[in-house]
């Protein structure tokens, strides 16, 4: 997200193998211990889909994020929440066995929500048409983990759209961060 908006930050390592992000320092930003956390003077962000749409709204409205009267905002608010909301719940229920009535279960039925998505990439190539946003780096974001884990099946929609974002000049350039970071601290990738 930060590599996408262009603005300086700095990444601080949680040492999660050490049990870092259970400490009281870190669970007093977040309670449940879990990363991601933006710090940003002096807000604090958790959960993925919301430090995606602090920062379009900071620091790339208009650009990453539809200005607040664009009548686009709803989908894109909808695509920002669709991942951590709908799809990793649905997979995740999929992949353990998980049983349930779809009218009972916040994400619905599985079939349901695989046309929906890929429904909502057929305007393409970006989840809102031409303009990508962050709704694509969270939606993206969750595709490509679920593809590379062989959660999500691999729809030619899905895959292609996994392609677009790993082509992306900054997901490049946040991925060789993070493989820095790792080789730095020898962590298996």
């Amino acid at each position: 997200m930060l590599e996408e908006l262009g603005v300086p930050y700095e990444l601080n390592f949680v040492d999660m193998a050490a049990g870092a992000h259970k400490a009281p320092g870190h669970r007093q930003l977040n309670g449940m211990g879990k990363l991601p956390v933006l710090e940003d003077g002096e807000a604090v962000v958790s959960e993925t889909a919301a430090i995606a749409v602090y920062l379009g709204d900071r620091y790339g409205l208009g650009r990453l994020a539809p200005e607040l009267i664009d009548p686009r905002r709803g989908a894109y608010l909808r695509w920002c929440f669709y991942g951590p909301s709908v799809v990793e719940p649905s997979c995740a229920a999929k992949a353990n066995g998980w049983e349930g009535r779809a009218g009972a279960l916040g994400w619905g039925a599985h079939e349901d929500m695989l046309a929906t998505l890929e429904a909502g990439l057929s305007a393409g190539p970006w989840l809102l048409g031409e303009q990508f946003t962050m709704a694509d780096i969270v939606v993206g974001g969750t595709v490509r983990w679920m593809l590379a884990f062989k959660m999500l099946d691999a729809r030619p929609a899905f895959v292609d759209y996994a392609e677009r974002l790993g082509a992306r000049p900054a997901n490049a350039a946040a991925a060789a961060i993070n493989a820095r970071v790792a080789e730095e601290r020898g962590l298996k990738r």
